[in-house]
């Protein structure tokens, strides 16, 4: 009896993991690296869903159909944003700010976590100063959740 029990709790523990159903979520770090801290930096989460289909068209060597979605559309109007510091300041770069930026994005992920959601990915990249004619430059990471819903 106690083998069947077994088996049986098995079997449905098995099962509820076959068709889990898995959510993502993506949380992104914009990390300013202006020269003299005249940037913005931000951690923004989005509070709505889009669904990708409604703004995409497929091509094909017969029907050439530009994608005539309305970009207003796509736009999301609630979202978390959460105020970071800049990488530098005018004396330049500034390892509090960085210090800080951690310690925040850190609480992010750690309520995530709390909230049930696994870190999954991150994956970062970086627009640096190119030269003495470019004052732009931004750092962005982007860290993707997931859970079972």
């Amino acid at each position: 009896m106690k083998k069947i029990l077994f088996a049986f709790l098995m079997l449905i523990t098995f099962n509820s993991n076959l068709f889990a159903q898995v959510e993502y979520k993506i949380i992104t770090s914009v990390e300013s690296i202006i020269p003299s801290g005249l940037g913005r930096s931000r951690l923004i989460s989005a509070e709505e869903e889009r669904n990708y289909k409604d703004f995409t068209s497929e091509q094909t060597e017969e029907d050439h159909t530009r994608n005539k979605s309305d970009r207003g559309d796509i736009r999301v109007k609630d979202f978390e944003e959460t105020k970071l510091l800049n990488f530098y300041n005018i004396a330049g770069i500034r390892f509090q700010n960085i210090a800080a930026n951690d310690a925040v994005v850190s609480s992010k992920i750690n309520t995530m976590v709390s909230e049930g959601w696994e870190l999954a990915f991150v994956t970062s990249a970086v627009e640096s100063d190119a030269g003495k004619d470019d004052n732009q430059g931004i750092f962005i990471t982007r860290y993707i959740f997931k859970r079972n819903k």
